[in-house]
């Protein structure tokens, strides 16, 4: 055995070192999975020390007891100079210096100081003796009684650490040691106090490990971990091990829940749950895992709502039934469970859409929708103007018949900025102002559009950042037919740009006047058009617009700002121009009579419809068209997509 002196000097060279040795220790040994070790394989070994948060180098002395908690679980303690420093602070027995120390003391307080700070607390040349020393030769030494009375502190403390992780033999050692320093009596009374109770509860926290190893952590009752876990805080109430093993008798039960929601039996996690919540209510664990199985939970269910909607869009409405009962036993809140019931008991009643019926297409592989879409009723109109109407040119003529018997849905609005926004981050895509560099913006200043390199679809008309809520512009016919794509692979379902046909169909909203809401200037605030009594911020007024028209816009408008024309659609001839899938070409000489785009291999110009902020009245005109490279990237011009049913 080493002596005394030696097992001192040991304790004196660890330091910091010795914390995170214990640290790593203790993981490896209690969670040994943490280093991928499987405890089954583990081969016996001796007991392995126990070190301390700031005594260095202090190697308490190893016992068979030591061993028999070596399964336990980890512990986190106190600094023992913490420890220390509070117990003497502001200690009022220290004596009334009557004289300033001799330098023969000040030389012993140094040692004393020096063997203080390296952990040698007692024993030949300790801090002790020495700090005794010196108060014995002068008696009135402040700083003599105030580093004894610091020695007692620290030795009090590192007991109080070795009881509380089980070291009997090295606390008895220290307290022997305490014994000899002055005004130590009720500090070794209460220590032996201490002890006493350790003796007891050593063996029971060893049986605890041992059954919390064997996987008995709260069951069978009467015999689990738990069980004398609790026993032990009845004898021992602050009992820092006790209060650990009774956290991991929790963390077995709620990974008993995680295993259970594995399985998809949330009935069993459930209760696993409710029993773990007895154990040791409200604790951060306990909260964690509540929430990471709701998550799954909600996941699950959600899952088989999407399986449901897909059900249904599909048009097997039995399977949909099931899935979305299976989501509501799982969920019964499920958010969106009675909009889902609704749409089931309509898809039953009939069978299909309804023209001007609204609806969103969801996300089958990540949150979110498509935008909201009307459906457009069948029909036929006259595409192009009539040789009456006034201001027409030759690119809308002849006028000709054209029948919509396939029906299709269009979004009640242009695409938002918000939307495009959602669309950029989810793909990656990189629209063409970003790409290729810059867009037109308004120049206030001139009152006409100019090539601005720093533009981009992020902005508004004037090149300043844009509201979501506003429709996106500066986007190319590219940037378009993307986002269009896009939502098809997001929502299984067929979006595209609207025909040139489609477009003119939906926007005439079943009428055959000049403009959809009649053959004169608009008397209502119908669409985000060219005022005359509109006015620029800095008080610029239009050369050419609707004499007394007001709508308080100079620039777009938030989409769905004014009326629907009476096919539910929003800002059709008003707020920004909008890209088709059509390319352009010079008149409707031989143009297509059912609806579909007119396209050419490789054409670069396309049809661009509808009126915008900046247009002027006789470019609002429903028949109204108009070519644009597909590169173009103007404030005026945005888009909104089609859904094929």
């Amino acid at each position: 055995m080493p002596s005394t002196e030696t097992v001192r000097r040991q304790r004196a060279m660890g330091g910091a070192l010795g914390v995170i040795v214990l640290g790593a220790a203790l993981v490896y040994h209690f969670f040994p999975r943490v280093f991928h070790v499987n405890p089954a394989e583990l081969a016996p070994r001796p007991a392995s020390p126990i070190g301390y948060a700031n005594a260095p180098g202090r190697q308490p002395a190893q016992s068979a007891q030591s061993s028999e908690l070596d399964a336990g679980p980890p512990l986190t303690l106190a600094p023992a100079a913490v420890i220390a420093a509070r117990r003497s602070k502001g200690n009022p027995n220290l004596p009334e210096q009557l004289s300033a120390d001799t330098p023969e003391i000040q030389a012993l307080l140094a040692r004393a100081g020096k063997a203080l700070q390296a952990g040698r607390l007692a024993g030949t040349d300790g801090a002790a003796q020495l700090y005794a020393k010196a108060l014995h030769d002068k008696p009135d030494s402040r700083a003599a009684a105030e580093g004894l009375n610091q020695v007692r502190a620290q030795m009090v403390a590192l007991i109080g650490q070795d009881i509380a992780v089980g070291d009997a033999d090295s606390a008895q050692e220290l307290l022997d040691d305490l014994r000899g320093l002055p005004n130590s009596s009720a500090d070794v009374a209460q220590l032996e106090q201490d002890l006493k109770t350790l003796a007891k509860v050593r063996p029971m926290l060893a049986q605890a490990a041992a059954l919390l190893q064997q996987g008995k952590a709260d069951q069978p009752q009467g015999a689990s971990a738990l069980d004398l876990y609790r026993q032990v805080q009845v004898l021992d109430p602050p009992n820092a091990m006790a209060e650990q093993g009774i956290f991991q008798v929790q963390r077995a039960v709620l990974d008993r829940a995680l295993a259970a929601v594995a399985q998809n039996d949330f009935a069993a996690a459930d209760k696993a749950l409710a029993e773990a919540a007895t154990i040791h209510p409200g604790s951060q664990q306990l909260a964690d895992v509540h929430n990471r199985v709701e998550g799954i939970r909600q996941q699950r269910a959600g899952g088989l709502l999407a399986q449901a909607r897909s059900a249904l869009d599909a048009g097997n409405l039995d399977l949909a039934q099931r899935l979305a009962g299976q989501a509501q036993a799982l969920q019964p809140g499920l958010k969106g469970i009675d909009e889902f019931q609704q749409q089931l008991t309509n898809a039953r009643l009939y069978a299909s859409y309804k023209p001007g019926q609204v609806f969103r297409d969801r996300f089958v592989d990540l949150p979110g929708q498509a935008p909201a879409m009307v459906v457009i009723p069948t029909g036929s109109f006259q595409m192009g103007a009539a040789d009456a109407e006034g201001d027409h040119g030759d690119a809308e003529t002849p006028r000709h018949q054209v029948t919509i018997a396939k029906g299709y849905a269009m979004a009640r609005s242009a695409v938002t900025v918000g939307q495009f926004r959602e669309f950029v981050r989810a793909s990656g895509y990189q629209p063409d102002s970003v790409k290729l560099g810059g867009a037109s913006v308004y120049d206030e200043r001139s009152g006409a559009l100019r090539d601005d390199s720093r533009a981009t679809w992020q902005d508004d008309y004037a090149g300043h950042p844009a509201q979501d809520d506003l429709p996106v512009v500066n986007v190319s016919w590219r940037d378009a037919g993307a986002y269009a794509d896009w939502l098809s692979q997001r929502t299984g379902k067929r979006y595209r740009l609207p025909s040139e046909a489609e477009f003119e169909y939906a926007l005439r909203g079943g009428t055959q006047t000049r403009y959809w809401w009649g053959s004169q200037a608009p008397t209502r605030k119908v669409e985000n058009l060219t005022g005359g009594s509109d006015r620029s911020p800095s008080g610029r007024r239009w050369s050419n617009a609707f004499p007394g028209y007001r709508d308080g816009y100079w620039g777009p408008a938030p989409v769905m700002s004014f009326e629907a024309n009476p096919f539910g659609l929003y800002d059709m001839d008003g707020n920004v121009s909008e890209w088709t899938t059509d390319c352009w070409h010079d008149s409707y000489m031989r143009a297509p009579i059912d609806g579909s785009a007119w396209l050419n291999p490789g054409c670069s110009v396309r049809v661009v419809r509808g009126g915008s902020w900046g247009s002027s009245p006789d470019q609002v005109r429903s028949a109204y068209r108009q070519g644009a490279d597909g590169h173009v990237r103007s404030a005026r011009v945005g888009f909104r997509v089609v859904r094929e049913l």
